[in-house]
This record gives C-alpha cells, sequence and structure tokens, in this order.
C-alpha cells in the first residue's frame, strides 16, 4: 500500500475543511454569571493583533470555519472587522456569546455578510426570573430578541444551559419556551467547577445524579409534546454528565469534538492546541469495566475531589469495538528528505497535531497525515493505544475488518528521528512501517508451542470456530488429552461437533461453569474480553481446574488502524457485530487472579515491540 495513494477525496490543503478553530479573543464579559468560568481572568483582552494572527493561522492550517470565544466576544470593538477577514479568507465564521449584540437585526445581516453559520447562545433559564438570576443582568429579554432574529436563519445553532443550584428544577420551563424554535438545539451542560464555578462550587453545583434526572425529564417532557402537537421541534444534548445516569439518551452526547472542533488557542498562546476531555475523569476502580468509557464525558476532576464518585456505576452490558481508525487526511509529501520531520518544521510545528488522534506516517519520502475520530475511545485511552502499547497499524487489506492480522497488518513504528528530538514526550510522532516482522505469527508461537505440549483433560473455554484445531486435534487423537469445549453461540456448537468427533464441545458461557476440579489445563484464547463478567467467570475457572492445574489465558488489546477514506468507510458502514465487553490487558487478569489465591507462572504483556496479543498463564 502506498501512503495516499487511494480513490478517495483527492489530496488538498484544505484536508481540515470540515473542522472549527476557536480562538478566545478575551475575557471581558457585559453580563456576570455565577458560574463564569474567566471569574479571574476578566480583565485580559487580546491584542486586536493577535486575533488577526490567529485568524490567518487558522486558515493556513486548513479549517473551514474560525469560532470567535471570550468572555464575550461580540463586545470587542473588532468583531466585524474579525469576521470580515475570515470571511475574505474563505472561512466560515461562528460566535459562542450571550447573544446580546445579536438581538439587533443590523448586526445579524452584517454578520450574515461574512458567513456566519454558527452560534453557540448560552439561555439559563426560559423566564427571565431565572435566566437573569444566573447572568446576574437583566438580559434575558434581549437573549430572546437574539433567538427570534437566529432561529429563521438555518445556522447551526445551539442554545446552552449550564446547570446549577439555581436552575436545575426549572430545566422543563426551558423546554417549553423553546419549543417555539424548532431549528436550534437545546443543550444542558453540567456546570463546571472552574472560575466561578470553582470558587462557590459547594452553592452552585447540584448532585450529578439530580441533574441527570432532571435532565431525563426534561427531555422527555419536550419530546412528549412535540409528539402531542404533531409539529417538528427543537432536539436535545448534554454536556459534563456521565452517561450511566443518562439511560437511553447517550447518543444526545455533544461536546467541542461533535462540533467538530479540532483545536483552540488562549490569549496569550503561542498556537492552536487539540481540544480534549482531560479535565474530566473516569476513575478505573469504576469505569475501568464501563462499556461506555469511550464516548462518556465521565466526571469533571474537581467534583470528584469535592464530592466523590459514589454517584457513577459501570454498564457492563453493551458491546464495545476493540479497534478504531486512522483515516487518511491528506500528503504532508511526496519527497521529503530522509531527515526531515514536519511536526518540528516551523511552518507545520507539533502544537496543532493531538498526540492521540492525529498520526503521521513516513514511507520513504512520503509522509501522510491520518486521524481518528473514534468516539469508541476517550482521549487518554486512544493516546495510550498509540503511545504506550505502541499498537497502530497499516490496514493493507481490503477487508470490512482484517481477520487474518499476520497478513492484513503492518505494524507502525516510532521513527528512528523521534528518539532524538526534544519534542518527543509531547508529540504525536512520525511513524513508519514495520516490514521486517511478523509480530503476529511471532507471539502467536509461544501459544501453539504450549498448545502442542499439552496432556491431561482440557477445558476451552469460548473455542469459537476452533482456530487451533491443527494443534488439538492430534493430540486428542493420540489420547494425549481429552477436550471438552465451551462456546455460547449454539451454530458454532454445531458446526464443531459436526467436523470434531474426537472432541466433546458443549453450549454455555464460562460464567455459568459448574465444574469442580476436574481439568488439568484451562485455556482461554481470544475469549477473555468477551465474557460479560470476568470476575464471575474466573471464579468459576478456578474451581474448575485441579490443584496444580494451569489456566492459559491469551487475548488481545485494543489497536488502531491507519486506512484510506474507502476503507474507513467500508469498515464503519459493514454489518459486523461488536462482540467485545472490555479491552482488557494482562494487568487486569492479574489483579483478579490475585483475589482467587492463583499464582502467576508466566505474563506477557503488550508493546511496541510486540503486537497486541497478550498471555497471562495461572496456577492452582
Amino acid at each position: 500500500m502506498q501512503l495516499g495513494k487511494s480513490t478517495d477525496r483527492p489530496t488538498t490543503p484544505r484536508a481540515m475543511a470540515s473542522y472549527k478553530a476557536l480562538i478566545k479573543v478575551g475575557y471581558g464579559c457585559n453580563e456576570n454569571c455565577t458560574f463564569c468560568h474567566t471569574l479571574d481572568v476578566r480583565h485580559i483582552d487580546g491584542e486586536a493583533a493577535e486575533v488577526v494572527r490567529k485568524i490567518e493561522r487558522a486558515n493556513e492550517l486548513g479549517y473551514g470555519m474560525v469560532v470567535l470565544s471570550g468572555g464575550e466576544p461580540t463586545i470587542r470593538p473588532e468583531l466585524f472587522a474579525w469576521a470580515a477577514l475570515v470571511a475574505r479568507l474563505g472561512m466560515d465564521f461562528g460566535l459562542v456569546t450571550n447573544g446580546l449584540l445579536l438581538s439587533y437585526p443590523d448586526a445579524v445581516a452584517r454578520l450574515m455578510r461574512s458567513r456566519l453559520r454558527y452560534v453557540y447562545q448560552s439561555l439559563h433559564g426560559g423566564s427571565a426570573i431565572i435566566h437573569n438570576r444566573l447572568v446576574r443582568s437583566k438580559t434575558f429579554e434581549s437573549a430572546r430578541g437574539a433567538i427570534e432574529n437566529l432561529a429563521p436563519l438555518g445556522l447551526d445553532y445551539t442554545l446552552n444551559c449550564v446547570v446549577t443550584n439555581q436552575n436545575v428544577d426549572h430545566l422543563v420551563e426551558l423546554v417549553d419556551f423553546a419549543l417555539a424554535y424548532p431549528s436550534v438545539v437545546v443543550k444542558f451542560s453540567m456546570v463546571q467547577p472552574k472560575g466561578g464555578g470553582e470558587a462557590g462550587f459547594e452553592m452552585l453545583a447540584p448532585p450529578i445524579a439530580h441533574v441527570a434526572m432532571r435532565v431525563r425529564e426534561a427531555v422527555a417532557h419536550g419530546r412528549a409534546e412535540i409528539a402531542r402537537r404533531g409539529a417538528s421541534g427543537p432536539r436535545f444534548a448534554h454536556d459534563g454528565i456521565p452517561l450511566c445516569l443518562l439511560p437511553g439518551l447517550e447518543p444526545l452526547y455533544d461536546d467541542l469534538k461533535t462540533h467538530r472542533f479540532a483545536t483552540m488557542v488562549e490569549i496569550g498562546e503561542p498556537d492552536f492546541f487539540p481540544v480534549d476531555d482531560k479535565a474530566k475523569i473516569q476513575p478505573e476502580t469504576i469505569c475501568g469495566d464501563c462499556s461506555l468509557r469511550g464516548p462518556c464525558p465521565g466526571l469533571f476532576a474537581g467534583y470528584s475531589d469535592a464530592r466523590g464518585t459514589s454517584e457513577i456505576r459501570p454498564v457492563t452490558d453493551v458491546p464495545r469495538s476493540n479497534s478504531h481508525n486512522y483515516t487518511f487526511e491528506t500528503l504532508v509529501s511526496t519527497d521529503a528528505p530522509a531527515a526531515f520531520c514536519p511536526l518540528r518544521d516551523g511552518s507545520q510545528g507539533i502544537r496543532p497535531w493531538d498526540r492521540g488522534r492525529h498520526l503521521f506516517i513516513r514511507n520513504e519520502g512520503r509522509i501522510a497525515r491520518f486521524r481518528t475520530e473514534s468516539r469508541d475511545f476517550s482521549d487518554l485511552e486512544i493516546e495510550r493505544i498509540k503511545i504506550d502499547a505502541g499498537q497502530v497499524y497499516l490496514d493493507v487489506s481490503k477487508k470490512d475488518a482484517p481477520d487474518d492480522f499476520a497478513r492484513d497488518l503492518v505494524q507502525l513504528a516510532r521513527s528512528e528521528l523521534c528518539a532524538t528530538c526534544e519534542h518527543d514526550a509531547v508529540c504525536t510522532g512520525m511513524y513508519v512501517p514495520r516490514l521486517e516482522e511478523d509480530v503476529f505469527s511471532r507471539d502467536d508461537a509461544s501459544v501453539r508451542d504450549l498448545l502442542s505440549t499439552l496432556e491431561g483433560d482440557v477445558l476451552d473455554v469460548g473455542c469459537g470456530h476452533g482456530p487451533y484445531e491443527d494443534l488439538l486435534a492430534p493430540r486428542a487423537r493420540s489420547e494425549a488429552i481429552r477436550y471438552v469445549g465451551i462456546e455460547p453461540d449454539a451454530k458454532a456448537v454445531d458446526s464443531l461437533r459436526a467436523r470434531w468427533p474426537w472432541a466433546e464441545v458443549l453450549e454455555g458461557r464460562a460464567e455459568t461453569l459448574e465444574f469442580s476440579d476436574a481439568f488439568d489445563h484451562v485455556l482461554v484464547l481470544r475469549s477473555w474480553n468477551h465474557f460479560r463478567d470476568p470476575r464471575l467467570a474466573l471464579e468459576r475457572l478456578a474451581r474448575a481446574v485441579r490443584a496444580s492445574g494451569t489456566i492459559t489465558i491469551v487475548d488481545n488489546v485494543a489497536y488502531g488502524l491507519a486506512r484510506t477514506r474507502r476503507q474507513t468507510n467500508r469498515g464503519e458502514t459493514s454489518s459486523a457485530e461488536l462482540e467485545h465487553y472490555r479491552n482488557d490487558d494482562a494487568s487486569r487478569v492479574v489483579q483478579l487472579a490475585a483475589t482467587f489465591g492463583l499464582q502467576v507462572v508466566e505474563r506477557r504483556d503488550c508493546g511496541p515491540e510486540t503486537s497486541n496479543q497478550w498471555l497471562v498463564r495461572l496456577r492452582r
């Protein structure tokens, strides 16, 4: 596969054209919200020339839209000049605003001529008494005027309500107000412990479970009213609320990434930096097994510090993906010298590129840039998969999903240039195809060696379609082993029974096994992450194995795939179903094994020099 050579969208400097860049222009404001994020820096405004440079930088990086924020960007006298500059550079314009200026039709008309396409407007109540109480200004009527002006214009338009103790029990009233504006999105955002939200946290922040309950009630009320009226109505969204507290509303999660913001820049910062969700946490003890941890916002760290984590719980009955796609964006170079790295070059710089979500691949002189939009994994998970575990691969197959990793995938390794670079610890890095070794066959050889020497009674849990038949069948026929397979898929069981007269194959799950001291060896070969309850499964396995018997568990960590646009589209529109409930590594098994008194006799972890397959052997 040649990097960037595909029948996809042609290479263009506008590879980032579908993304937005967020520019903070200053932190002053003409309202005084109780929860203001910028409470301590409201006196700081950016120089007009700095904002102009950043608009020009956004154009250089190829973004399709510049969105100005603050503080309140519309109080700056340069607003219309900045909007006109954005339009002249061929980009669309957007605002994060309280909407007061936009209550004036003439102002809206001028901004529309400068390609205003996006507005994210604050509205914290459906009545003056509630909204004005939060913003500490008598501005509700002006906010309403802005909505009247903007709602008919076909904009990407969100009304954002920050939920605090002052309005949490009045969200239905806000929905009733918004029903008159069917083109808007009504969003409920948990108050963030930042600025005023941090200083007044105990007074401002309601329990997160109570916020979730009120949001569920408000959305249900809005949907019922829209259905009752038989007309179109506003859509709904939420942010800052763990998904375990919003069953059925998970798809409504909405943040900077769902709004297609790739980067942002604060006053005084030298360049754009990637947006991320690292201000929020997902406690490993609770969220480690949660199927929703990828798209979930988790808890704000400040909330967890003050209130703990007792309100959240893991959701373990929803399958999750075990891979994500890095999709080709653009060719950076076709003839780069051996020592050249665009990431440390002045025209590119390391700062705009996300350490986990961007992937630069070099193959001889060709350098291609890929990006993942996956919400199956959090930013931290993606960074760990790519940087710490080194599990990123070039998909050289033409399949919806690779199923023969040794043939379908080429591992990507960090370039030697990175080892001597001062930015290595923070940079997204340069990767090169590792063509010299088939890491999958090499790492699986140790599993095959083990299977070829088994003796005694063997239980194979999750035997699937029998990937190791060539080793197990001769052992069983020679009576070196007595083989029993357990598989939850009835069709797979029927198939194996027809093919394997030398085996006993039973339909069942690890969590319901009733064997006791019955086997010398238990095998769990790439089925661990399919278990719905690994703790219960391991308890049953430990009971099934005889004293001094072994339990061998082999599975895979999650991985990233570099793919063309066509490959990504084909894979993401295929009918393949998700089957994994977790993406555990060896450490998770070792942790659980200790609770059952099982001894670890062998452990092989994943890392940048290995495939994504790990192994743990336990002895009772």
